[in-house]
């Protein structure tokens, strides 16, 4: 390799050289987006409308001059920033420590020696020395070159290493991927031989740069539920804004007293400002993205936790996902025998295999670097161990490598007490078979079990052995008298998690499509093993590139497996799945998946196996890489979902006779109900019981056995709408009951306040049992534990308590003392408010059962 070496480029560039380009054209790295520190985070946090309403909310709560409720809500947005930051530094710990943060090395030729310097370092024009187990820095042109063969899985998706050949200056650019392309790609590994390149591209004009640069033109999209939060909230804002003005200025020209009606006007804002809304959502968001982390699935952006429930379409690359992106030995044939390997420990195969593997090994590196040699290995030195068909003493005499005229590579060698060689070869079943010197005959034996492996998805390896007496090794591989020993079946195997997990993807009603580089064969298999539907028909990348657009929306719908797909097509397939109006769920873990991981509506890369570019691009970052994992999430995210729409239901059924309460009695000239320490009071039971009774409230048992909730589903449909309205109008005449009542009988205003704030409190606390479940009545309902239920119940009961009993306390709210008598009433008013809802699940249940009977 020296003497290569300096007839090809004695000097290299100089110092001087390589830093004048490198300044031209930029260090040699990829397009990433820059990490957040704290205050950039902290800004991101600030700059969304629910925070910016929050911090308004208290701004008002400042101005009339009402510290108590002002402080409380500030606390409370210092709280959910301090979740939010935690959860967004946790991320970025999280990914920081799954980068790798040493730049790859790179040998190279400067000033005619050879140096080692970073690859950030390596410039357009540069000499790299190329050697197994390098990682190629940037896109070179081989210039010369003894058995290399690189692993080019990040940008091609193929698991199998391909061989390079020699070029020149005058060779025409190429594409990753296929054997004796001249030419070896930044980021692909070199998995055998030794070879001498020239760099044409570094940085973003390398083929893995072109996909990061494509990266930046996929821009990501807000969810369905930020955008409908975000206009419920300005929906509400205005008719916050209107009932404020209405009632003062009834108060205004029905009392005359411009200025308690103003204040009247501005506590009714406070009442019905929904500042809880965004505080749920993001609480929600955050929360759930924490318990999906302790998962090990790592959330990139939080408002993911929710769209997950909503995926259609799950698309999947093959290789390092499905599979493990590793080679092992599945099949063995020998004397018209094939020999499937299972568990080959307790039963090993016959004797028969022994010298099939034992050459096998022989043709090989001692210490491999291409997959299917180091499966190769590892198989045999499991099934040979303690035999003495494994030469650890032997001594390599010569090798004959790999050739464009002869895809098949020989090694010879010699026992320490021997005098004989002995020759191992292995290669394209094809080419052993020439070696082999076969008839026609026998060519057509061994290429029907070639067949038949293949259609199992297999690569397929001939063996061949031969003795040498002479003295002088001849040139040509074709000058020893080779014996057939047999073809090797090697696969990049099935993860185990894949099976049960797919099919709980189609219980759930997911479909899942499998987009992949390999031949449509191979993903023929790897679909059958998993059990992926409709597997027969295969669309391949030629056939998708001759299609329009309509066309490809219209297979697509049908067309399970894209076998032969470039990165492009990847991008492409994620586009018309979504014009088909699907939420698409990509995984991936190589540079060549990045841009459909961003396109997709939730993006999940692989943790361990995946790359800088991918986890990037992605939503979702697997940190186990369990394909399981998904299943998991889904289920998360359907929770997610679940409890944030009891949530909300829970939150408009009570604003319904808060708002109430305080613009009707301006209307019968009532005294006003409400005053800001009551308000104060009411969210201390409505913040957390949104944001962590059903936060923590567990996932309903037919979670996973419904399809997806349709795309366009708004979060208040019409029918959480109506229910949680009529909720709130039933509490709302019970309030009205018992004041109107009260007040009619001669008692005071604080007899009369004190007996429908009770109520009140009772009603809520009735809305926050009930709204647990919208299927399950409430004997159902209280057997699911739920200790935050319990908590908050007994804090409200208590802190009422201390409120009526303590003579202070009731001056402050202006209440007055109870009885016992006024207890009864005040519970059972308030139960009374909501047991019309639980009658109505009850015999909507039985509708229910009774149908799914018949």
């Amino acid at each position: 390799m020296a003497l290569i070496i300096e007839q090809l480029d004695p000097a290299g560039l100089s110092s001087v050289e390589a830093a004048q380009i490198l300044t031209e054209e930029g260090p040699n790295e990829l397009p990433a987006s820059g990490q957040r520190g704290n205050l950039q985070i902290a800004r991101d946090v600030m700059r969304e409308p629910m925070f910016l309403l929050l911090v308004a909310c208290g701004g008002i709560y400042l101005l009339v001059g009402d510290m108590q409720e002002a402080l409380m809500l500030l606390a409370f947005i210092f709280f959910v920033m301090g979740i939010t930051l935690y959860q967004e530094r946790k991320t970025e710990r999280a990914l920081e420590a799954l980068r790798d943060l040493s730049s790859p090395r790179a040998l190279v030729i400067r000033d005619g020696t050879r140096k080692r310097i970073a690859g950030r370092e390596v410039v357009r024009g540069d000499s790299i020395i190329l050697a197994e187990g390098d990682r190629v820095p940037a896109d070179a042109l081989v210039l010369d070159c003894t058995n290399l063969s690189t692993d080019e899985s990040l940008l091609t998706g193929e698991s199998v290493a391909v061989r390079k050949s020699p070029g020149n200056v005058s060779t025409p650019p190429s594409q990753p991927g296929g054997d004796d392309i001249p030419f070896v790609f930044s980021g692909s590994l070199v998995v055998s031989g030794q070879g001498i390149a020239r760099v044409t591209a570094t940085g973003k004009q390398s083929a893995i740069g072109r996909i990061g640069v494509a990266l930046q033109g996929v821009t990501g999209e807000e969810s369905p539920l930020q955008k409908e939060t975000g206009r419920l909230v300005r929906i509400l804002a205005t008719v916050v804004v209107v009932l404020c003005a209405i009632l003062i200025v009834t108060y205004g020209f029905t009392r005359g007293a411009w200025l308690d009606g103003v204040l009247a006007g501005l506590t009714l804002a406070m009442a019905v400002m929904p500042n809880e809304l965004p505080v749920v959502l993001t609480i929600f968001l955050a929360l759930g993205a924490w318990r999906l982390s302790r998962t090990q699935v790592l959330t990139r952006r939080s408002s993911v936790a929710e769209t997950l429930g909503s995926a259609t379409v799950l698309c999947v690359d093959k290789t390092g996902t499905l599979t493990q992106n590793r080679m092992t030995v599945t099949t063995l044939y020998a004397d018209n025998v094939f020999y499937p390997i299972g568990d080959f420990c307790n039963a090993p195969p016959p004797d028969i295999f022994h010298d099939l593997v034992e050459f096998s090994i022989l043709a090989s590196q001692r210490d491999p670097f291409d997959p299917m040699e180091r499966a190769i290995k590892e198989f045999g030195e499991t099934y040979l161990a303690h035999t003495e068909h494994l030469h650890g003493d032997w001594s390599l005499e010569k090798e004959y490598p790999l050739s464009p005229e002869l895809l098949a590579m020989s090694h010879v060698w010699r026992a320490p007490a021997g005098q004989d060689f002995v020759i191992a070869a292995k290669g394209a079943p094809e080419a052993v078979a020439d070696l082999c010197h076969f008839n026609g005959q026998q060519q057509a034996e061994m290429m029907a079990a070639v067949v038949r492996l293949a259609n199992d998805g297999l690569r397929v390896l001939g063996v061949a052995r031969s003795n040498f007496q002479e003295k002088g090794l001849p040139e040509e591989q074709h000058d020893f008298t080779f014996d057939f020993l047999g073809l090797v079946g090697l696969a990049d195997p099935v993860r185990p998690t894949v099976a049960p997990a797919l099919a709980d993807c189609y219980r759930a009603g997911i479909r899942m499509v499998m987009i992949t580089g390999d031949y449509p064969g191979t993903a023929r298999s790897i679909a059958r093993q998993i059990g992926l539907k409709e597997r027969d028909q295969v669309i391949s990348g030629p056939e998708l590139d001759r299609m329009d657009e309509v066309e490809l929306r219209e297979r697509i719908g049908t067309v399970n497996i894209f076998a032969r797909v470039v990165p492009e097509q990847k991008l492409r397939l994620v586009q018309a799945l979504k014009a088909n109006g699907e939420i698409v769920a990509m995984t991936g873990d190589g540079v060549n998946d990045a841009p459909a991981l961003k396109c997709a509506r939730i993006g999940i890369a692989m943790g361990g196996r995946g790359t800088d570019v991918a986890r990037e691009a992605s939503d979702l970052v697997l940190l186990d890489d369990d394909f399981a994992s998904i299943v998991k999430a889904v289920r998360m995210g359907r929770r997610i979902f679940d409890n944030l729409k009891k949530a909300m239901a829970y939150l408009l059924a009570i604003h319904v006779p808060i708002a109430g309460m305080s613009l009707i009695p301006v209307f019968f000239n009532w005294p006003l109900l409400f005053m800001p320490i009551h308000i104060a009071f009411l969210h201390l039971i409505i913040d957390p019981a949104c944001s962590i009774v059903y936060e923590v409230e567990p996932a309903e048992g037919a979670t996973m056995d419904r399809p997806p909730r349709p795309p366009a589903e708004p979060l208040f449909s019409r029918r959480v709408l109506l229910l949680s309205t009529l909720q709130g109008v039933g509490v709302l005449v019970m309030l009205l009951a018992v004041f109107g009542v009260c007040l009619s009988r001669g008692q005071g205003e604080y007899e009369a306040r004190t007996l429908t704030f009770m109520t009140l409190i009772i009603a809520n606390l009735g809305l926050m049992m009930t709204n647990r479940s919208w299927s399950a009545t409430l004997g159902a309902i209280l057997k699911v534990p739920n200790s935050a239920l319990w908590w908050v119940t007994g804090g409200a009961v208590g802190f009422l308590a201390i409120v009526l009993n303590v003579p202070a306390a009731r001056e402050v709210f202006r209440f007055c003392a109870v009885h016992p008598l006024d207890v009864v009433i005040s519970v059972t008013a308030g139960l009374l408010s909501v047991v019309w809802f639980e009658l109505f699940k009850g015999r909507f249940l039985r509708i229910a059962d009774g149908n799914r009977a018949g």
